[in-house]
């Protein structure tokens, strides 16, 4: 297998590259051989469908992973031992793909490794980020306030999007009917009048002309017409799915009216939050900023953060780098920072920069619909009125030519 790995070297230097292996771990032993600390690998395999919507139905959901680390963190906290809690979990874990990643972290635990190291070869299901933080708080020995934190973080992120996906339930609902409508009009309605129009001699506007050639089309080709909507749809998603796409389809996000501020604001609060915990945790600056830019979902904003990174790392403050984004960090993000460095605070800044952004994302979330409104209904609104213009004009024409 081929996997694409992200490390640095002894001097600190950030190697980027591809290795083979017959495993993740195998590829982790080589890389490790070589002197390099890993921070990323993945695969660089390319994924059939199949096994794509096999992976879609079996993956371990936001929620199944935060009953997860409550229970764990909750058995901790009662003295449970890790052995016996992890037991008791696998036990009662209904998720087949949670169960399995279960069993083998008791097994590897049992075997001497310790919890962190056990999580990470679980990875996806375990995040960089969960991984640093109870690597940490096995050092600072505060596992079950750590693992408290993470069902919180976890639980608080699931919050969040169950928000977004219901507030997108009536927008999908109106479009998905137009979409209906105009497909039904298109389709069997203006081949019916269509003649009518043709035989008068009337000038048909182009708007009916080529409402008139797609409802010819997709009566006597609509199976063509599927397979083309199939295959471009198709298209589409492998690209979004590509590093490329991947990048467009973040930035897009960034930039999109109403829902680009809300996730701006969701990235600073996740990175503020991450960013904290883990210096809190006693992990160096530079880490932990590579570690929480892996938090955040948004290939732009890692991008951006790994460069940050870097700069920290040469010995440019965290606070000017931060301000030299402007688009993505607003200012206050710099000032507060810079004065978390000032005083040697830089965690506790990084947690009040976290509740301010946490405090406007629950605002707009609870404002989410009332916002998407005026949008839909303006777009909805010009689609309308261009399929009826579409429509009357032509009648009007064909009213005056009679008058005449």
């Amino acid at each position: 297998m081929k996997f694409k790995y992200q490390a640095r070297n002894k001097t600190g230097e950030l190697q980027v590259g591809f290795v083979e292996g017959p495993s993740k771990d195998a590829a982790i032993s080589t890389l490790t051989t070589h002197e390099l600390f890993v921070l990323s690998l993945e695969s660089a395999e390319r994924k059939s469908p199949f096994d794509s919507i096999l992976g879609f139905f079996n993956r371990v959901k936001t929620k199944d992973l935060m009953v997860f680390t409550r229970q764990l963190a909750t058995m901790l906290e009662s003295e449970m031992p890790l052995n016996s809690a992890l037991q008791s979990l696998y036990q009662q874990t209904p998720k087949v793909a949670l169960k399995e990643a279960v069993f083998e972290i008791l097994q590897d635990v049992e075997a001497g490794l310790s919890l962190s190291q056990a999580l990470e070869r679980q990875q996806p299901i375990f995040s960089d980020f969960y991984v640093s933080m109870v690597r940490s708080a096995e050092v600072t020995g505060r596992l079950e306030e750590s693992m408290m934190f993470l069902a919180s973080y976890i639980e608080k992120e699931a919050g969040w999007k169950g928000k977004i996906s219901t507030a997108m339930i009536y927008p999908g609902v109106l479009i998905t009917m137009f979409v209906i409508v105009a497909g039904v009009m298109v389709a069997f309605v203006f081949p019916k009048i269509g003649p009518v129009f043709q035989d008068s001699g009337v000038q048909l506007p182009w708007m009916t002309q080529a409402l008139l050639t797609v409802g010819s089309f997709l009566t006597n080709w609509w199976w063509l017409a599927i397979l083309l909507v199939a295959g471009i749809a198709f298209i589409i998603v492998d690209y979004f799915k590509s590093p490329e796409g991947k990048a467009v389809g973040n930035q897009l996000i960034i930039i999109v009216p109403v829902f680009g501020e809300l996730f701006r604001k969701i990235y600073i609060a996740r990175f503020s939050q991450s960013l904290s915990v883990l210096i809190k945790g006693g992990i160096p600056i530079t880490q932990a900023i590579e570690i929480a830019s892996s938090t955040i979902g948004n290939v732009v904003y890692e991008e951006i953060l790994k460069d940050i990174a870097e700069g920290v790392r040469e010995g440019a403050l965290l606070s000017n780098l931060l301000s030299s984004y402007p688009k993505y960090f607003p200012l206050m993000v710099g000032q507060m920072a810079a004065v978390g460095e000032s005083t040697g605070r830089v965690d506790e800044m990084m947690s009040k920069i976290s509740d301010f952004y946490d405090n406007e994302v629950n605002d707009m979330m609870a404002n989410l619909s009332e916002l998407i409104q005026p949008i839909l209904i303006l777009i909805i609104g010009v689609l309308i009125g261009l399929l009826f213009a579409a429509i009357l004009l032509p009648i009007y024409n064909l009213a005056q030519s009679f008058k005449i």
